[in-house]
Formats: C-alpha cells, structure tokens, sequence
C-alpha cells in the first residue's frame, strides 16, 4: 500500500505507540482503518514532507487534529491530480 518493506512498518510501529494493530494467533497484524490513516500521515510527514521521526512524533503529538486533516487534504489532491492526469491523456489519443 505504501511501497515500503513491512520491517520499515513493524519500525513504525514501535516507533509511533499510537499504532496498535491486533495481531491474529500466527501473529499476522490486522491494522484498523484508524491504524492505515496513522500509517498514511506518518508516511506523508517522513518521507513527502521530509521530517526526522522525532520531529514526526512531536508533529503528531503537538498539533495531531491539524496534522491529520492536512495529510487527509494532501491524499486527496494526489487523488485529484492521478484523474486530471489520466483525463488529460485520454484527451491526447
């Protein structure tokens, strides 16, 4: 979903503790829609935005709300762009 190795994700985890996946008896993490969006803004803030994981952790922690609805907003112009993109080269053929 990311593109990333699941050792950075299970790295994530440990790092982020408001990421709690359930983990079945094998032990395979069952991530919550609650989990995936916390994963989407701490991709967002480390790898778009550039930030250290402890600058990430003090974003989330500080101004969480405003940190999600940004990232939120962010996901959703990346959606509107790929359509825009695709429109502009079904009107090139």
């Amino acid at each position: 979903m990311f593109g990333v190795n699941t050792s950075l994700i299970r790295f994530w985890e440990k790092e982020f503790n408001m990421i709690q996946p359930k983990k079945n008896r094998k032990g395979n993490r069952m991530f919550t829609p609650k989990d995936i969006e916390l994963l989407q803004v701490i991709y967002h803030l480390l790898r778009e935005r550039g930030y250290t994981i402890e600058g990430a952790k003090k974003k989330l922690k500080d101004n969480r709300e405003d940190t999600l609805r940004v990232a939120d907003l962010v996901n959703k112009l990346q959606y509107v762009r790929a359509e825009l993109a695709k429109i502009k080269t079904q009107l090139e053929k």
